[in-house]
C-alpha cells in the first residue's frame, strides 16, 4: 500500500473552499470514476472519496486544504503519477480562484 498526503494553504475563506472543494470531487467523479461524499462541518468539512484501490479524504478549512489517499497493491506502483495528477488538479483549482491583480495606468502608482 501506498499513501499520498498533500497539503495546500489558501486565503478563500470557508465559502470559497467549499466551492472549490466541490468542484473537485465533480472533476474527480467525472475523471477518475471516483465515488465522493461531501460532508459540511462548522470548522472543517470532508470529501471523502473511493474507487478500486484508491480511498482518501479531502479536509477543507477556511485557510487549508488537506488530502490523504491510500492506494492499493496495484495502483501503489504508479504512486508518483497519481500524485503528480492530484496535485496538479488541485493547484489549477486554486489558481483560477486567486484574485487578479489591479493594473496600474502607465506612468501612475494608481490602480487604473
Amino acid at each position: 500500500m501506498a499513501d499520498i498526503h498533500i497539503e495546500r494553504d489558501h486565503q478563500l475563506g470557508m465559502g470559497g473552499a467549499r466551492k472549490l472543494a466541490w468542484r473537485w470531487a465533480e472533476q474527480a467523479e467525472n475523471d477518475f470514476d471516483m465515488s465522493c461524499t461531501y460532508e459540511e462541518g462548522e470548522a472543517c468539512d470532508e470529501v471523502q472519496f473511493t474507487r478500486s484501490g484508491v480511498s482518501g479524504t479531502l479536509k477543507v478549512s477556511a485557510d487549508k486544504f488537506e488530502l490523504e489517499a491510500r492506494l492499493g497493491f496495484l495502483l501503489g506502483a504508479f504512486k508518483e503519477r497519481i500524485e503528480s495528477e492530484i496535485v496538479k488538479n488541485l493547484d489549477e483549482l486554486l489558481a483560477a480562484k486567486k484574485p487578479a491583480a489591479k493594473k496600474k495606468k502607465a506612468g501612475s502608482d494608481k490602480p487604473a
